[in-house]
Order: C-alpha cells, then sequence, then structure tokens
C-alpha cells in the first residue's frame, strides 16, 4: 500500500521536524536539514509538503491537535476528582522542557511575519485553551480564591519561560517543585 507507507514517511518528517524546530528553532532548522535526518530526499521532501512553510503548518496543527486532545482526556476523565485536579493537570501537561506546547510557544514569538497561517494557528490553540480554563476555573468547588483564566495561562507560559532560561536540569525541577507547592497551598 504505497499510500500507507506515504502517509508513515510523512509522518516522520513532522515528528523530526517538530524536533529540530523545538532544538533549534524554525528559522535555522531548514529543509536540508530536515530532510537530512528524515533520510528523505530534497525532491520527496518538496513533493510531501511543497515548502517548508506548509510543513510549519502542519507541525504546529498536529502539536495543536496533539494537545487538545490530551487537555480533553484530562478534563473528561474521572481519573481526576476535582476541577483544581484537573486544572494542574493541564499546567503540568504544559509546563515541562518537553511538552507539546513547547513549539506553540515557540511560535507564538518565532513565526509570526513569516509563517501568519501558522502563527493563527498557535493563537487559536491559546483561545481554545483559554475557554477551556475559564469553564474549569469557573467550576472550581468552594475556592475562596478563583484565579483568573488569563492569570493561569500567563502562569503556564512564565513557567515555561523559567524552565526554559534554567540551565540545568536541577533548576527545572525546582521551579517544577515550586509550582506544585504552590498549587497544593493555594488550591487545596
Amino acid at each position: 500500500m504505497p499510500t500507507l507507507e506515504t502517509s508513515s514517511k510523512k509522518l516522520q518528517v513532522i515528528h523530526t521536524a517538530i524536533e529540530l524546530f523545538n532544538n533549534y528553532g524554525f528559522h535555522n532548522a531548514g529543509v536540508d536539514l530536515i530532510a537530512k535526518e528524515s533520510k528523505i530526499p530534497k525532491a520527496t521532501f518538496y513533493n510531501y509538503f511543497h515548502s517548508k512553510e506548509r510543513l510549519i503548518e502542519r507541525c504546529v496543527s498536529f502539536q495543536k491537535s496533539r494537545l487538545k486532545e490530551e487537555v480533553l482526556a484530562i478534563i473528561y476523565s474521572s481519573r481526576y476528582r476535582t476541577s483544581n485536579d484537573k486544572l494542574k493537570e493541564i499546567i503540568f501537561l504544559h509546563v515541562h522542557f518537553n511538552s507539546l506546547y513547547y513549539l506553540l510557544l515557540k511560535a507564538f514569538f518565532e513565526i509570526k511575519q513569516i509563517y501568519p497561517q501558522a502563527y493563527r494557528m498557535a493563537i487559536e490553540y491559546r483561545k481554545w485553551l483559554l475557554h477551556e480554563i475559564f469553564d474549569l476555573v469557573f467550576s472550581l468547588e468552594n475556592c475562596t480564591l478563583k484565579p483568573d483564566a488569563n492569570m493561569v495561562l500567563h502562569l503556564i507560559d512564565g513557567l515555561m519561560f523559567q524552565i526554559l532560561s534554567s540551565n540545568s536540569l536541577d533548576e527545572r525541577d525546582v521551579v517544577v517543585g515550586r509550582l506544585l507547592g504552590w498549587l497544593n497551598e493555594t488550591y487545596n
């Protein structure tokens, strides 16, 4: 089945490109590097995606879809007892060094002018997440301190920046540990 094989190869290129964009940025990870790391000829790359712009759009769309699935799985799971637990889990999903959110966060700063369609997709995810956080915050049970949904989203971004600017894994662990402590004190 050539179509299934082609789809599998395209998906492999998308995964490779996401990793390269995360490591080197959208501007520094060029088509040559992506083709080389994906072990495909450059002509095949252009046959699959037609341009780097379309690949970036596919990568952002792919990450956006995966994040939405994860967030919805948390929201509709019976594994978490309260809305507080769900909110914490959504924050943790977004705030770690290898999170799915990292590519979208990079997109906010690196591609607005050059790849506006991919940038809009990242912004759409952010708006969708804000709505989901608002719904969770609104449903918090008897919480004397109900956070603003915007505040939670800015908390996610700020923690992600702090993690990314840390020079060592130990520093990153401290940041995540502080977040855990703060969330437990505030919402329990």
